[in-house]
């Protein structure tokens, strides 16, 4: 019952941006705020592009196609003092699943990518100015790649692979060593799904190697680092160790702060792979909290409204209040597959989440058949959470237990509301309590099809784009 009347609300709310409430009714640093709101296109704007390379053959049309940066779309987040004005997130750079003679992998049309932050700001005429851009480095101030990183390191097994299918190698003149010349990765390379950005000028990034989570400066050199990995000496606090069982491709989405800005909140995309691949195909998802002061880590779940979902992005309310974004990978119009491959049914959610009454994993004390296992987390009978809820084919077992997942409510469809045409939903933008700004995620507007790369269409005539929605009429204040 609620799902239906916060969808018609939404519905209502964001046919037209018609107003704003009395939070934005004064200018802010000389912007007037509520007019940049009142004006701005209900149907998004795309945000500026550069072209990365326009060289490459289109597997499809046989004709060139650009890469695009773009990619500003795989998270984003308000910048702390400047009300129109916020950050988005790149994830590894483009790429596209290959499979080659050297296994299974990616192809990098170009691998010296640097991952980046971008500073936008939604204009009173409705465009998105791109105002700066902070390409993130390690800690000699060296640019990072987006290549994967080692296996004791967050490494996924993928190998990269050139754009003509050759492996990308230390020496690319040379030919393939596992020992003289091997593939070429990056212990600091990221693939970066979630962002924070701090009152201090500094950021933290999640991301789906590892997963890592990793405090930079303002200039974009890493401060700092979270990950699973007890034996990497970057870290100065570690997530608990069945997280490294993340699935790859889909490790954290998204990051948080809560508002005092002392714990970090991070979300899976989908059930990790603990143990093993088997779980694949279920509901299960994991929240983990880190306190940067107490250092102390919490867990919780998230029950997907299905299968094979995507928890896309991650942001505070309240301590305890988040939004959530909860999707599927369909578009709605079919996308690069054309109008046979349309969608009516994609599901493109915004949910208020609560974690207060929810059950924390790490507190949960041993107890009969209930055990915390050093690598796999908590377990009932031996077996992992997910192993669980795969065996009983529902969560009975773990409401048994008294394992009680976060709370979640429907704030808005976007399908619904704005007839959402994008894959990937990825960023959420709290301007004020009745406005959201939601981002798609373009994939640099490149695409594959059986390993060949070409261009990333949303239609026939219109190439994706990274765009910006703003929808009104929400109640985004916590209780």
């Amino acid at each position: 019952m609620f799902k239906k009347k916060a969808l018609i609300t939404s519905v209502l709310a964001t046919s037209l941006l018609v107003g704003c409430d009395s939070d934005n009714d004064d200018k802010t640093g000389g912007i007037d705020t509520a007019a940049v709101l009142e004006s701005y296109p209900a149907a998004g704007v795309f945000l500026p592009y550069d072209v990365l390379r326009s060289d490459l053959t289109d597997a499809k049309t046989q004709q060139t196609f650009e890469v695009r940066n773009g990619g500003f779309g795989s998270a984003m987040t308000a910048h702390p003092s400047e009300p129109t004005r916020f950050y988005a997130l790149t994830d590894r750079g483009p790429n596209a699943a290959f499979t080659g003679d050297y296994g299974t992998g990616k192809k990098f049309p170009t691998p010296d990518y640097t991952p980046r932050i971008g500073l936008f700001e939604v204009l009173e005429n409705g465009e998105i100015n791109h105002v700066d851009t902070i390409e993130l480095k390690d800690r000699n101030g060296n640019n990072i790649s987006g290549l994967p990183n080692s296996a004791a390191l967050g490494g996924t097994g993928e190998t990269p692979y050139h754009s003509n299918g050759d492996p990308i190698l230390i020496d690319d003149t040379k030919p393939y060593d596992e020992t003289a010349n091997p593939f070429k990765l990056d212990d600091y390379g990221l693939d970066g799904e979630g962002l924070v950005a701090l009152s201090d000028g500094t950021f933290w990034v999640s991301d789906e190697y590892g997963p890592h989570m990793v405090h930079y400066d303002a200039n974009g050199v890493e401060i700092d680092r979270i990950n699973a990995f007890a034996d990497d000496a970057r870290t100065s606090i570690n997530l608990p160790a069945e997280f490294a069982n993340r699935r790859a491709n889909r490790g954290m989405e998204g990051l948080a702060i809560t508002p005092d800005e002392t714990t970090l909140v991070g979300i899976m995309q989908s059930t990790m792979y603990n143990p093993d691949s088997s779980v694949k195909n279920l509901n299960i998802t994991r929240i983990v909290t880190v306190n940067l002061e107490t250092k102390e880590v919490g867990q919780y779940l998230y029950k997907q409204d299905k299968t094979q979902n995507s928890n896309s992005e991650i942001v505070a309310l309240s301590d305890t209040e988040f939004l959530v974004i909860e999707r599927d990978g369909s578009f709605l119009y079919g996308g690069p597959e054309g109008a046979s491959a349309a969608t009516p049914g994609a599901q493109k959610h915004v949910y208020r989440i609560d974690l207060s009454n929810a059950t924390n994993l790490e507190q949960i004390a041993a107890t009969g058949n209930i055990d915390q296992d050093n690598a796999l987390g908590l377990t009932i009978d031996s077996k992992t959470l997910e192993e669980v809820v795969l065996a009983d084919g529902d969560w009975s077992s773990l409401t048994a237990a008294g394992i009680v997942p976060a709370e979640k409510n429907l704030v808005v469809d976007m399908v619904a509301a704005v007839g959402f045409p994008h894959d990937k939903m990825e960023g959420l933008w709290v301007i004020d309590d009745s406005h959201l700004g939601v981002l798609n995620d373009d994939d640099f507007a490149t695409w594959s099809t059986d390993g060949e790369l070409e261009q990333k269409m949303l239609d026939t005539n219109t190439i994706d784009g990274n765009r910006l929605f703003i929808i009104n009429g929400l109640d985004l204040s916590s209780n």
